[in-house]
């Protein structure tokens, strides 16, 4: 499991680096994917291409699932699941405040079924790397960190994310107007690996999300776990596109209550 966090934390540093120099160099919107406000910048094919050449060296028996590249198998049970730039449209506008995504899950790549094994959330804006193994606990840099402690439903501060489907848009747009008025306060900050590893630190007592892909929150799903946050889907089901939500275990709880109230729980996120 070490050398699994080493190596994965290395390539994305190596990509994070790549990433920020392609951000200072300029950056233009290469095409676009499910709408035209999914965007994907050439940076993004650049950096997961640089990700997939340094796993083919070390790793040629897993599989690797990337968002630009798709999937290929492996042999070895083994799958990386990566996310060359999360928080493209924050990229693009050079917000600080987007991050390469790297997870290594045991199993097939479906957030249904796979067992966590690590994972590495870097913003390089900032510097910050999130690291966590099965068992080995969550890190900030280094430092352990842990999911803050139960707080008043009231005094939550809660991060959530937004589709790009407009008519799901306007849905959660109405999900936020009524939970709004019974939380601290609501922070949508554009990038959901970096939102589940504020959640395992503290910085968030929160966050729920729809639509979400696979290597949106593989890495930072097992950041948080690991820091000691409740991270699933809609009733018993495993975090994936109908619902992400990560919480303190009994704030989890009120939150996911609170949901299904605005009907979060149904109907299913078309596939």
């Amino acid at each position: 499991m070490s050398e699994l966090l080493d190596l994965a934390t290395s390539i994305a540093r190596e990509a994070g680096e790549l990433a920020a120099r392609r951000r200072r160099e300029g950056v233009q919107v290469a095409d676009t994917k499910s709408t035209i406000v999914d965007v994907v910048t050439e940076a993004d094919r650049e950096v997961e291409r640089l990700i997939r050449e340094r796993l083919a060296a070390a790793r040629p028996q897993d599989g690797i699932l990337g968002e630009e590249g798709g999937g290929t198998s492996g042999t070895s049970g083994l799958t990386w699941v990566v996310d060359p730039i999360d928080g493209t449209t924050n990229y693009l506008y050079g917000i600080p405040h987007y991050a390469v995504s790297i997870a290594v899950v045991e199993g097939e790549p479906d957030p249904q079924t796979w067992a966590d094994a690590v994972g590495v959330v870097h913003n390089p804006a900032s510097g910050e790397l999130f690291a966590a193994s099965r068992g080995g606990g969550a890190t900030l840099d280094g430092t352990p960190i842990r999911v803050a402690g139960p707080v008043p439903f009231g005094q939550a501060l809660i991060g959530t994310g937004f589709a790009y489907d407009s008519v799901m848009r306007g849905i959660q747009g109405g999900i936020v107007t009524r939970l709004l008025p019974q939380v601290r306060d609501i922070r949508r900050q554009g990038t959901a690996s970096l939102d589940l590893a504020f959640v395992a630190c503290g910085r968030l007592n929160a966050f729920y999300e729809r639509t979400l892909s696979p290597w949106d929150h593989a890495a930072g799903a097992i950041i948080a776990r690991e820091a000691g946050a409740v991270v699933k889907g809609r009733g018993e089901a495993a975090p994936g596109r109908d619902l992400v939500l990560a919480a303190h275990p009994e704030l989890a709880v009120q939150l996911e209550a609170e949901l299904v109230l605005y009907g979060v729980a149904e109907p299913p996120v078309p596939r």
